[in-house]
């Protein structure tokens, strides 16, 4: 019976043995194909200073960081006569220096200028840790979630985005998801688009709306274009690329002339049509790949190519990523080029469920030895250390009770082989060995139960 009056924070879970071995398998199967691709594994501390996170993820990212308040009294540090007249915006500052990690790329750009002396580039690293937001919980979506990040820090090549895309690919058709699309885009098509609007200096205010276009639809996006102060001019300069339809190749073409004459447009288009040209070297790749101008992805560090994975059979983005010139450069290490993907862990885990995708939860345990006879308990326990020295998991009852409720107790773990020593067995120095499966019954000695095991459970 459970305790109504226990609970776990809203937006978090507990694993229990089962969700924790299909994590695994996610985890596992992603970590062996980073391996793959060269990237060595990296972790950072679960807080971060605020000042390290604030700012870099936009205006509504940063209201999504969960501040830690600071150690001992720190209402101290506040000024009473102020205290009724601040903002809880304006207090922050005072009560709170330090953050739990909105994402793992920031750290990692920390840990870059931080350690850059020391790094020999280019520098690929992979990290599978826990991330927390303080957003609305809903399916999908958790304020404690996994990210299993892959960054690449000090090479501009495309090769790298290349590389990254099939990386996607592979994990999803090797984790059995065959229904997917990897959204792709150039940050500064995006600028090209900006530039001919009348106020381009309003990028990211455009990004941020335009990132809304699945939510609120084009009516939505273009009314918070107009409260934004962007012109009915501006609106139908936009419009035709929140229509755009066709290939990815016919995309690019109408890109192309509506945007080549700009500045940033330009480049973003040598970008996109380099990036196809390298994907086309593996053709059994392009199904999964759309061209999309109406990616945003709004975080403010992105530069260049941005990707988004989607599922029909998911709520929200299964990862994604992109190209940052110069995210270093906001810790003072100017100059060092990245490029990074992340997957989305916790959504991968349940559509995986949804979609019966998991293999088979293996039997923890391989030998069950029974303890009901108490003069045998010593021995018994001794097999025990003998069986697990050859490498068999092995687990011995520990309460002296009826071998009915221990049998069962084996049948409901499903553990495959049961060592009875009774009174019998206890007399004549033999062991009984049942196969749980087929229900029989061998009587051995101990050097017919060693053979046994060796044979048959020893990897």
């Amino acid at each position: 019976m459970s305790n109504s009056n226990v609970s776990i924070p809203q937006g978090t879970r507990d694993f229990g043995p089962t969700e924790s071995f299909r994590r695994t398998y996610i985890f596992d199967t992603l970590r062996n194909l980073f391996k793959l691709y060269g990237y060595a594994p990296l972790e950072t501390p679960s807080m971060e200073n605020l000042s390290t996170l604030t700012g870099k993820y936009g205006e509504e990212g940063d209201q999504l960081i969960y501040k830690i308040l600071n150690s001992g009294d720190f209402m101290s540090k506040v000024d009473p006569t102020t205290r009724t007249q601040i903002s809880s915006k304006s207090i922050i500052p005072l009560i709170s220096e330090r953050a739990l990690r909105y994402d793992l790329t920031v750290p990692f750009a920390r840990y870059v200028a931080m350690n850059h002396q020391d790094i020999k580039y280019p520098f690929k690293r992979y990290q599978i840790q826990p991330v927390w937001r303080a957003d609305r919980p809903q399916k999908g979506r958790y304020r404690e979630f996994y990210q299993c990040d892959v960054d690449l820090v000090g090479s501009s090549s495309l090769l790298n985005e290349a590389d990254l895309i099939q990386i996607y690919i592979r994990a999803f058709i090797s984790l059995g998801i065959k229904d997917f699309t990897i959204r792709v885009n150039n940050r500064k098509l995006l600028l090209g688009m900006a530039e001919l609007t009348s106020k381009p200096e309003d990028f990211m205010s455009m990004v941020i709306s335009i990132d809304k276009l699945d939510k609120i639809g084009e009516e939505g996006v273009q009314k918070e274009l107009r409260e934004k102060g962007f012109k009915e001019e501006d609106l139908e300069v936009l419009s035709p690329f929140f229509r755009l339809e066709g290939s990815s190749e016919q995309k690019l073409e109408f890109i192309r002339e509506k945007l080549f004459h700009t500045e940033q447009g330009k480049l973003g288009i040598l970008e996109m049509q380099e990036l196809w040209s390298l994907l086309r070297y593996s053709p059994q790749f392009s199904s999964y790949i759309n061209l999309d101008i109406l990616l945003a992805r709004g975080l403010n560090y992105y530069t260049g190519t941005i990707m988004e994975v989607l599922s029909p059979h998911a709520k929200g983005s299964l990862g994604g990523g992109g190209r940052y010139d110069d995210l270093t450069g906001i810790f003072g290490l100017k100059g060092i080029t990245g490029v990074g993907i992340s997957f989305g862990a916790d959504r991968i885990y349940d559509l995986m469920k949804d979609m019966d995708l998991f293999p088979k939860e293996p039997v923890s345990t391989q030998v069950f030895i029974g303890n009901f006879y108490p003069e045998a308990q010593q021995k018994a326990y001794e097999t025990s250390i003998w069986i697990r020295e050859l490498g068999i998991s092995t687990e011995i009852y520990p309460d002296l009770t009826k071998l009915p409720k221990q049998l069962k107790y084996a049948a409901q773990r499903e553990i495959p082989w049961v060592i009875l020593l009774g009174e019998e067995e206890f007399l004549d120095g033999t062991y009984s060995l049942k196969d749980m499966n087929k229900g029989e019954q061998k009587r051995m000695d101990l050097e017919g139960l060693k053979k046994f095991l060796t044979e048959n459970l020893v990897r």
